[in-house]
């Protein structure tokens, strides 16, 4: 028979002795981690890191909490709703000649969406807020007493709360601790070389890994701080950073 006129097949190379006597690597708990263009760093350096950053935000915002107008866990959940996508200045220029219309869940409840309308037309997707936040106060009434529910799994549940807003609802009216990752977390996570994780609740779950739980609450608002006026998304400040020498990103910008 005529010989095959294709290429032999190539003989494998033997294992290197390191990788025939290497073993897996556990997964413990100061295991170097890294992320694209980020230099490895185990756990226990991290989290030095992760206290040093505390204390400089606990220096720049001691008071640090949501800048959204409230006087009560209603109102906050009603304005965190309708702060998706939009800024927390617009939802606080309309939420008083809204929250004087319908002060609680019972009043917002018996209103209809095309009459909310009108209170928040200048926050963007006002039309599907005004839907969502008349079906949130139904339901508060119709299941919770008028009330917003003390766990996350029952806020969720509401029209218009997903992890984030429930995250934040949770912690600034109750003090129940959570991280809830927003832009600028998102963008300050990854500056810092903290979290090279896309999801949100992945970020959140990677900063409540380096900061006390007792914390938690206040990183996230310190931080929101901190990106909104500091380390902004086109041009932060790095020329006079608190935390340049912490970031793993200092002069990338």
């Amino acid at each position: 028979m005529p010989k095959s006129r294709g290429q032999p097949p190539k003989a494998k190379r033997p294992a290197s002795k390191a990788s025939q006597g290497a073993k897996p690597t556990a997964q413990g708990r100061d295991k170097p981690q890294g992320g694209p263009g980020l230099p490895r760093e185990s756990l226990k350096a991290k989290k030095a890191r992760a206290a040093r950053v505390l204390a400089v935000m606990e220096a720049l915002y001691p008071q640090a909490a949501t800048e959204l107008e409230h006087r009560n866990p209603f109102e906050l959940l009603i304005a965190t709703v309708l702060s998706a996508q939009a800024t927390d200045a617009s939802v606080n220029r309309a939420t008083p000649a809204l929250f004087a219309r319908y002060p609680d869940a019972l009043a917002l409840a018996q209103a209809s969406p095309e009459e909310v309308e009108p209170y928040i037309k200048t926050i963007g997707l006002y039309r599907s807020k005004a839907k969502n936040i008349v079906l949130l106060a139904r339901r508060l009434v119709e299941q919770h007493g008028g009330q917003v529910p003390l766990d996350k799994a029952s806020l969720r549940e509401l029209p218009g709360v997903g992890w984030k807003t429930a995250t934040v609802v949770l912690g600034a009216a109750f003090g129940v601790p959570g991280i809830a990752v927003d832009t600028h977390l998102t963008r300050l996570a990854g500056r810092l070389g903290f979290s090279q994780q896309k999801n949100p609740e992945k970020i959140g779950a990677d900063l409540e890994r380096l900061f006390p739980k007792e914390k938690w609450v206040f990183v996230h608002h310190a931080l929101i701080l901190f990106g909104r006026y500091r380390c902004t998304a086109r041009n932060p400040r790095c020329q006079d950073c608190p935390l340049y020498s912490d970031c793993l990103s200092k002069g990338a910008w």
